[in-house]
């Protein structure tokens, strides 16, 4: 049987945070025992793609006899596949002939922009406007909910191999967004009644100090956000470094910012994001779960369904469950976006269906408040609800879970049969249509949007 590397000392006890980036992975200890060719290979797509992690991934959670079937590797190192073959011989060639610095960072920033960087009109159809002028480091795509990204949480513990937010991590200022203008967010949420909901996301919010954290949210206890009544928190930290809510310094201050927030009348989301059941399976982890929940916030669990991590149905059946065995609730099943690697982790929406459903099949009631598959797309989240017959046309039934209009919102319609699409954009209009109800509208929204923009700058 594998036997997975662990810490010697108490699991509980506090621990210093020790990270790796691309510059250091060759002082990764196992790694070193790994072949040369593999550790090329990861050399090559850290130069386009981010990669950081930390002691805890690399000695609690990664089974190095499973290497590199073992997911939680693949969660985190990367992988020769996550490029094509011809950016990935491109990088590898310049490498091999230690091609000038400028050279190789031409050739890096010429694959990324083929990378779809900011997918589902992150740049522009969700940028805010405040008296005429964008609020770079939010967006508000849907109604009732803005997202915020602080800059002091535009890094992460460690960072997904998958993430569509990579362009956030790469060093180019032009492609990230992040703010550090509390008073700018509190005065746009004050002039939009309609916002019920404040997502804090990045990066990861858990990264910064309690005292930054505490600036950006109690400031939402003001008379004027009352309208403000949700606080959604999106972190990987529950996996990659659960020691924030246990032994960190400032743990007890966040707890307590937490409890500060319940008690004035707020309600407190913890938006985890668990990819597979091993992520859940140390002391340290489970006893942050523990003191997240003792503070009266709610913990929600979601994530992407991703092939060569998660891509088995009884792999989210197991990893759903223990969630709830935990006192947390199951809320998404993604589609992996339209950006970075896809197509190394894609799984066609007709296979991700049959996993979902096979899934829950195997799951009683508690986890079955999991919704998706979901795609996180420019109109809107569309869930793939089925696979049905209609007048002896065989479709794909889906409906709009949020839309950029709320008339979407649930919404049925049909799709052609296609067992090779990965995306929305992949699929056509079935039963005779020409185009899918929201299209039209959309493309209003868009023309609009830009407009106002242009008219900005």
């Amino acid at each position: 049987m594998n036997q997975r590397v662990m810490l010697n000392t108490p699991a509980l006890e506090a621990r210093p945070f020790q990270v790796y980036t691309q510059r250091q992975l060759d002082k990764i200890q196992p790694l070193q025992a790994l072949p040369e060719e593999l550790r090329f290979e990861m050399q090559v797509v850290s130069q386009v793609l981010p990669f950081r992690v930390n002691n805890y991934v690399i000695e609690e959670l990664i089974d190095w006899n499973n290497i590199p079937a073992d997911p939680i590797f693949q969660l985190t190192f990367p992988q020769k596949g996550m490029l094509k073959p011809e950016h990935y011989e491109q990088i590898a060639q310049l490498m091999r002939d230690q091609a000038p610095a400028a050279e190789l960072k031409a050739a890096v920033e010429a694959v990324r922009q083929e990378l779809n960087p900011h997918p589902a009109g992150q740049m522009d159809l969700n940028l805010p406007l405040l008296h005429g002028e964008p609020l770079p480091g939010m967006q508000h795509k849907y109604q009732e909910t803005v997202l915020f990204f602080p800059s002091q949480g535009q890094v992460c513990h460690s960072y997904c191999t998958f993430c569509f937010r990579w362009a956030q991590f790469v060093g180019d200022k032009d492609l990230k967004f992040a703010t550090n203008e509390a008073t700018r967010l509190h005065q746009y949420l004050a002039e939009h009644q309609e916002v019920t909901d404040l997502l804090l996301t990045g990066g990861d919010p858990m990264v910064m100090k309690a005292k930054h954290l505490r600036q950006y949210l109690e400031g939402l206890l003001s008379p004027e956000l009352e309208h403000v009544q949700n606080i959604r928190i999106g972190s990987k930290s529950l996996t990659f470094w659960p020691y924030r809510f246990v032994t960190d310094d400032d743990a007890h201050e966040i707890l307590q910012l937490f409890r500060d927030l319940i008690a004035a009348g707020k309600h407190v989301a913890f938006m985890a994001h668990f990819n597979h059941w091993q992520e859940m399976e140390t002391p340290i982890c489970r006893e942050a779960i523990r003191r997240l929940r003792a503070t009266g916030a709610e913990i929600r669990t979601q994530a992407p369904l991703l092939k060569h991590i998660n891509d088995d149905a009884q792999q989210w059946a197991k990893m759903w469950k223990r969630q709830v065995q935990l006192g947390m609730i199951p809320y998404y099943m993604f589609v992996e976006r339209d950006t970075g690697a896809q197509h190394y982790f894609e799984v066609p929406l007709v296979q991700a269906w049959e996993i979902y459903r096979d899934a829950m099949q195997q799951v009683p009631g508690l986890c079955r408040t999991a919704r998706g598959p979901s795609m996180s797309a420019d109109p809107g989240k569309v869930e793939i609800q089925g696979v049905t017959e209609i007048h002896g046309e065989k479709v794909l039934a889906l409906r709009f879970i949020q839309g950029r209009k709320a008339d979407w919102i649930q919404r049925p319609f049909f799709a052609k049969y296609d067992e090779s699409a990965t995306w929305l954009n992949h699929l056509e209009p079935a039963l005779g249509e020409t185009a899918f109800f929201y299209e039209a509208e959309f493309a209003q929204m868009k023309q609009h949007k830009q407009a106002l923009i242009a008219r900005e700058a």
